[in-house]
């Protein structure tokens, strides 16, 4: 029989292998899926693992979803650090776009393109406000951020609809639900020509670097982490929570304003009902994925681009439902976390003791034991 035994200390191999495995089970169950819905399991699997990477064009729109999931994952990454439970990255990514979507259309056909500075700003600003709230109410009257954070994501959306349907709807868009098209003077600048790919990419490349060197090479990181390993040493050592608390959510805030900003003044060119796109709720899967860890999160976040990217495919050219991307990522996490019991416990295998019959306890009996 197999037995589960905990470990003296945790597992370094198990750790970094732990991942790959829950890609490979992924993997095996999604093909049993694409079996049961009649599909031919190549010609899927080539859609989440080959397509998004098979040319210069293809990797360029993978680096256009990897650039949110990137920047929203390492705010996530801190705040979980910290033991701060941020589950409401989605509204404030949408409260970014609201807010750089604001300045974007003050913008006029003489506007300087470094208008672009003010607008990633406000978004920046956009996604703080709304982590903010979050904090003031877990600090002032101890409310649980986790259902504070993920209501707000529906509020956001409300906030948005408003704007779009109401005050900000482009009075010249045939009643359509959006803003005016953003001018060209906002757009966010592209790398190269003839590719989607804008400096957003590099900006979070940049980022990964700052959030390494401020959790593993400074004293805010030290604090901070110290604080969600151990809440009652951070304490003892004079490590302001409230100060851990609020830095973990404005920087969590923050960043997902910012790919917010980005989203809207890059490849969308307005405001629409559509610009919440899940990126908040798959960053939490990138985080965790990538060990909370700043560089973890740049290869995590590539595999859950793939599965967007995948899911698109395989609902444009294999008739799949769109709904097959949440289901790979969902597969992804719950793998994910089974796989992580092997970080703390190790499988022995136990042979089984045989049971006793009625003619051993007679022969037993017999010799008088």
């Amino acid at each position: 029989m197999l037995k589960f035994e905990p470990r003296a200390e945790a597992s370094k191999l198990m750790s970094v292998a732990s991942p790959l495995l829950a890609l490979a089970i992924t993997v095996m169950i999604g093909t049993c899926l694409f079996v049961l819905l009649g599909k031919d399991p190549s010609k899927g699997l080539q859609m989440f693992f080959i397509e998004p990477v098979k040319n210069l064009y293809a990797l360029s729109e993978l680096a256009m979803k990897v650039t949110p999931l990137l920047l929203i994952a390492l705010g996530l990454s801190v705040c979980f650090r910290s033991n701060v439970w941020n589950i409401g990255a989605e509204g404030q990514f949408v409260l970014g776009a609201i807010f750089a979507g604001g300045v974007a259309m003050q913008a006029g056909p003489t506007t300087s393109h470094w208008i672009v500075v003010p607008i990633l700003l406000a978004g920046v600003l956009g996604g703080m406000f709304w982590a903010g709230i979050v904090a003031l109410l877990r600090d002032r009257f101890n409310a649980n951020e986790i259902l504070v954070s993920l209501m707000l994501v529906y509020v956001a959306d409300m906030v948005l609809n408003y704007l779009v349907f109401g005050p900000w709807k482009d009075p010249a868009g045939y009643n359509f639900p959006q803003t005016i098209t953003f001018a060209a003077a906002t757009k966010i600048p592209r790398l190269a020509g003839g590719f989607r790919t804008h400096i957003g990419l590099v900006v979070a490349l940049i980022a990964v670097a700052g959030f390494w060197v401020l959790l593993f090479r400074t004293y805010m990181g030290f604090q901070l982490q110290v604080g969600g390993l151990a809440p009652a040493a951070a304490r003892y050592a004079g490590f302001s929570s409230r100060r851990a608390l609020w830095t973990a959510l404005l920087l969590s805030g923050g960043m997902a304003g910012l790919a917010g900003a980005f989203e809207v003044a890059g490849p969308i060119g307005q405001l629409t009902p559509h610009v919440p796109a899940g990126y908040g709720f798959a960053a939490i899967i990138v985080a965790y994925v990538g060990r909370l860890h700043p560089l973890g999160t740049v290869f995590s976040a590539i595999l859950m681009s793939m599965f967007y990217i995948g899911g698109e495919l395989a609902q444009s050219r294999l008739g799949l439902p769109k709904s097959l991307t949440g289901v790979f990522q969902g597969l992804l996490l719950f793998t994910l976390l089974a796989c992580d019991t092997l970080v703390h416990y190790r499988v022995r295998w136990v042979p089984a003791r045989p049971v006793p019959t009625n003619a051993n306890h007679a022969a037993d009996a017999a010799k008088g034991v």
